[in-house]
């Protein structure tokens, strides 16, 4: 079974995102942030509800939070949430 999303499992999602898959978290910003003209971000905290994002543009930093679709029961339902995200993002 996997883990329950727990401040530690966050932050090992949140490590493993931004070390890499940063542009998938540019593109969480640009297209789920509302955010187009995002050229760097990175993942702050996940959560059961969503996702922090801190996201660059034209050097103006700001704080963006994500919701998803559905609560996560777990870093596997997290896993392939992101997942699912990310394909979404790179079809619009």
């Amino acid at each position: 079974m996997a883990d329950p999303i727990t401040p530690a499992v966050s932050d090992r999602i949140c490590a493993h995102m931004n070390d890499d898959h940063a542009e998938a978290i540019a593109l969480y910003a640009q297209v789920f942030g509302d955010r187009p003209a995002t050229e760097q971000a990175e993942l702050l905290t996940i959560d059961p509800e969503g996702m922090t994002l801190k996201a660059t543009t034209q050097g103006n930093t700001e704080t963006i939070r994500i919701a998803f679709d559905h609560t996560l029961t777990d870093s596997e339902d997290a896993h392939q949430t992101l997942i699912a995200m990310v394909k979404q993002a790179r079809q619009k």
